[in-house]
């Protein structure tokens, strides 16, 4: 179909994508605005697509901030309320890429699809895939393909949703997967060609989009590994909340386990796993130290989401008021995909 016409929104946040070399000392250091991006890709002129390009910020992705993406959400939906585009893409670092994808699709509730890009190799080196993955993302903001997709991710011509999306990789232009899922698509000839539905895409309770945060919250995470002592779990007490990566489906030491019920007496406790592809169990095993001990033990399951992801669910629903353990259990089961009635363990 033709794009001649439709409008797309570009927020550009920095960035491999937008690096040169520093001619003193040779490595890639931030320098290229928004339209110099744009600039850089001649096809776009040929789709007919009007651009309105944002410079949000020209930062390194590992130094956004959540206060940056809210700020990002906000500028997003006031754009998206004038009713004259089609589309957002944004353009950032691919360290954090899907991490940021994943929090804005948590906040975003518009049709309009948010795609977000990025570059593997800087401009500098042979082959890079900043401009490749550009245009693919223009064409599928513009087009009407993934419209209720919520935030997506685009690089190297494949669709991803943004709560399977996974950086898998440190240097390879292949580096985004979806373990367990593949890709919703592929952009070719000027199209998104659909391989599976769109994600389904629960809302928040208490956060309808456009809520701010309201206070101050701080979750940490705590990666469990053969032989862990624990230590590292008792200073994590002035926390407002804990993401434990476990072994395994969900699975700790079981010396680990009253430290961990100790913790969860007093702030929610979400239960991950570390391993890349999976879901945490429920109902599986039920040795002390399996995912049925920790449940009972008043941990809530993660699901399908990785600990990352986790972390920043359980930020925003803590940020935004949501307190009560079943209350958090049922989002989480939500948007992850878990069946309700296997997050929940009687024996607490």
């Amino acid at each position: 179909m033709s794009l001649n016409g439709r409008t797309v929104a570009v927020f550009a946040l920095g960035g491999t994508i937008a690096t040169a070399t520093n001619p003193v000392t040779g490595g890639a250091v931030l320098a290229l605005s928004g339209k110099e991006l744009l600039k850089g890709v001649p096809a776009l002129s040929a789709l007919g697509v009007v651009l309105r390009v944002h410079d949000f910020c020209r930062v390194p992705s590992a130094s956004l901030t959540l206060d940056d993406l809210n700020a990002l959400h906000g500028e997003i939906e006031a754009e998206l309320s004038s009713g004259t585009v089609d589309g957002v893409v944004v353009v950032q670092g691919t360290d954090t890429l899907e991490e940021t994808a994943f929090y804005v699709d948590l906040l975003h509730r518009s049709s309009a699809p948010v795609v977000f890009t990025g570059a593997m190799r800087n401009p500098s080196l042979p082959g890079p895939d900043g401009p490749a993955n550009l245009y693919a993302a223009v064409i599928a903001a513009a087009g009407p393909w993934l419209r209720n997709a919520g935030c997506v991710v685009v690089l190297g011509d494949k669709v991803h949703a943004a709560r399977t999306v996974k950086k898998s990789h440190t240097t390879s232009t292949a580096a985004f997967t979806s373990p367990g899922y593949g890709p919703l698509g592929l952009v070719v000839e000027g199209q998104v060609r659909l391989h599976q539905k769109l994600p389904h895409r629960p809302a928040l309770p208490a956060a309808d989009g456009t809520q701010p945060t309201t206070r101050t919250v701080r979750i940490a995470l705590h990666s469990v590994t053969i032989g862990d002592d624990g230590t590292q779990l008792d200073l994590l007490g002035q926390y407002d909340g804990l993401v434990v990566a476990a072994l395994g489906a969900g699975h700790v030491p079981e010396w680990l386990v009253p430290r961990l019920r100790r913790l969860a007496d007093r702030m929610p406790v979400v239960l991950s796993s570390r391993i890349a592809h999976g879901p945490v169990l429920t109902r599986t095993y039920s040795y002390p130290g399996s995912e049925r001990d920790l449940i009972a033990n008043g941990l809530i399951p993660s699901g399908n989401l990785d600990p990352y992801k986790a972390r920043l669910l359980l930020h925003r629903l803590l940020a935004t008021g949501c307190q009560g353990r079943d209350q958090i259990t049922e989002v989480f089961a939500a948007v992850s995909g878990l069946p309700a009635e296997s997050s929940h363990q009687p024996g607490r």
